[in-house]
């Protein structure tokens, strides 16, 4: 039975991921940790656990997600997205395992205007960029046998999120500016989740992937849909400009990523991005 060291269990992909395991529980023992449970960011206690409990998967779902916050904790961010990981990769690969490590749009600048794909050339301009791409460097480094899944836009039924706060603006505000000169694809946690115990079922096939829902769209649009699925009319949506909402890290005008790698390795089918909000908010 394979033994799944899942971190990160509290934050949105970990909840889902956790949601989800039941499936494959003839196969799989999971272990759920959260900071409590195991601090990432010490080594000895990472290859202490991972010895403890014959590990021989980690899913790292633990990240300094707050990207303008980053900007002024660059120490503290680059500990948990590039050095923890480290760790984890090294541990795991010193007992045969392996190891996935979630990753973000924001490796690259944004600057593009055709879907990326997994081999274009990497520039982040945020501590947290950097310091996710300095994490994957890491893992690949240190554990041959790795894969790395890069995402947008995530959201879920769990934890703080864009969707969530679109809904709580859209029921307490009779007018909200959304940026829509910023273009991506959301991704909803739950079918991230899936794809990555997918790859834990069939063998992961060591490299770099990208992973989010299908389609194009802005903020804008975006919450346009939320309020939509959620049965919000009263509060008028308008589209702002970028530079209209000054924020501490730049944010990627394009992110949309090009996913054909992983349908093809796998083998799967990825949900249109309404498809998959739409099943989001019926549970919220």
């Amino acid at each position: 039975m394979k033994q799944i060291l899942v971190t990160g269990v509290n934050g949105q992909l970990g909840s889902e991921l956790r949601l989800l395991a039941p499936k494959y529980e003839d196969e799989c023992e999971f272990h759920f940790t959260d900071v409590k449970e195991l601090d990432i960011t010490d080594r000895k206690a990472v290859y202490a656990f991972i010895e403890q409990h014959h590990i021989s998967v980690v899913i790292n779902c633990a990240a300094f997600t707050a990207v303008d916050k980053a900007e002024s904790e660059p120490e503290l961010c680059d500990l948990l997205n590039h050095i923890a990981p480290g760790y984890l990769a090294e541990a795991v690969a010193s007992v045969g395992g392996t190891m996935i490590q979630v990753s973000t749009d924001y490796v690259f600048d944004g600057t593009g205007h055709i879907p990326y794909k997994e081999e274009d050339a990497t520039s982040p301009n945020t501590v947290y960029g950097r310091t996710k791409l300095a994490g994957e460097e890491s893992v690949i480094r240190s554990c041959a046998g790795s894969m790395v899944i890069r995402t947008a836009w995530l959201y879920s039924t769990f934890g703080n999120n864009f969707v969530k706060t679109m809904i709580r603006l859209g029921k307490e505000r009779e007018q909200l500016g959304v940026i829509f000169d910023q273009i991506g694809t959301p991704t909803y946690a739950r079918d991230l989740a899936q794809v990555i115990l997918t790859a834990v079922d069939k063998g992961i096939v060591p490299g770099v992937y990208h992973f989010s829902n299908e389609g194009v769209c802005s903020w804008f649009d975006f919450t346009r849909a939320i309020h939509r699925f959620k049965g919000i009319d009263s509060c008028q949506v308008s589209p702002i400009h970028t530079e209209d909402y000054p924020v501490p890290a730049p944010r990627p005008h394009y992110s949309v990523l090009d996913k054909t790698k992983i349908k093809k390795t796998y083998g799967i089918d990825i949900r249109w991005w309404e498809d998959a909000l739409k099943e989001c908010i019926k549970e919220l």
